[in-house]
């Protein structure tokens, strides 16, 4: 049965409803249309949206020692040939609280770990995923092996994030198959993406899964580095502009849509008043991507927030 009046969740939302309201009055000048259109918002938020696992459920996850966790990045591709067997075990070895691994898929539909959309930065190997099977790609490329890093991370007890790159509908067969082999990971790892298509399907299959989003600001119009997607000027500002859009969405809709317990956001957008604002919503800020000593001792003494990095023993460039 549903609660229609405003409870401590949705009164939260009345910020993001009031401005919305105000936006479109100006650009419409019609009270009429702009109260539909806010009013059809509310109500697909309210008979849609997802909610989260327990708030206890998600700290023993994102926290499970308690205390800020340190999470490898790729399995900390930095210190180890990322998304591999190897680079697990040595995040164990360096300390680790769980790893983070990148979930592709090949042209016959299976699961890999890897980050790009091509093997040649990472393998011996070139061409797309989408245009190699399985088979093809194990005979260069040991981070296929998807099942053995999962029992891999659960034989050194590190929680696991799964950063699914895209194709909602597989990620979504893929992992229900994957938790349904190993229901230990319903308390030991999160899926985490981009993309919030992915994330709503994930947690709309199972609602025991713990769910993240993952979000860098101007990532559609702006390489991790900083430098911009695209050479044609008005394709450039037509992604700005969705940019704005996406982040004002993720940050005002899109998080209570999905149902997260967590939200990955690059590093150099965080701040104390950042985490208490996600807080206030029952959700963690995981910070992505820590390399440096200093930054690390901030994270865990000031902040006390989780962080995903390169590298455990040393300090490093991110990678993009």
């Amino acid at each position: 049965q549903w609660r229609w009046e405003l409870d401590g969740d949705w009164l939260g939302l009345l910020g993001p409803f009031t401005t919305l309201l105000g936006a479109l009055l100006v650009l419409s000048r019609s009270p009429v249309l702009a109260c539909l259109l806010t009013g059809g918002l509310y109500l697909v938020l309210r008979l849609f949206s997802l909610e989260p696992v327990s708030p206890q459920r998600a700290q023993h996850i994102l926290q499970p020692r308690g205390t800020a966790a340190r999470i490898a990045h790729r399995g900390g591709g930095h210190d180890a040939p990322e998304n591999t067997l190897a680079a697990i075990r040595q995040a164990a070895e360096n300390g680790a609280t769980g790893v983070e691994l990148d979930l592709e898929f090949s042209a016959d539909g299976f699961p890999i770990l890897m980050h790009d959309d091509t093997v040649d930065r990472t393998t011996d190997g070139s061409g797309s995923l989408q245009d190699l099977t399985f088979e093809e790609i194990r005979k260069f490329n040991p981070a296929a092996k998807h099942r053995e890093a999962v029992m891999e991370c659960m034989h050194y007890n590190l929680t696991i994030y799964f950063d699914v790159k895209g194709h909602a509908n597989q990620a979504v067969t893929a992992l229900k198959m994957l938790y349904l082999e190993y229901p230990r990971l319903y308390n030991t790892s999160i899926v985490c993406s981009f993309m919030p298509d992915v994330v709503y399907k994930m947690r709309d299959a199972d609602r025991n899964i713990v769910t993240a989003l993952t979000h860098r600001p101007w990532s559609l119009s702006h390489l991790g580095d900083g430098k911009p997607r695209f050479d044609c000027f008005w394709k450039h500002y037509l992604y700005m502009m969705m940019d704005v859009l996406l982040d004002w969405s993720l940050h005002n809709f899109l998080w209570h849509l999905c149902g997260v317990s967590a939200f990955l956001m690059q590093k150099n957008f965080i701040s104390p008043e950042y985490v208490r604002r996600w807080s206030s919503k029952g959700v963690q800020v995981v910070a992505w991507t820590v390399n440096t000593i200093a930054e690390k001792m901030y994270y865990e003494t000031v902040l006390q927030t989780s962080y995903i990095t390169d590298s455990l023993v040393e300090d490093c460039d991110p990678h993009y």
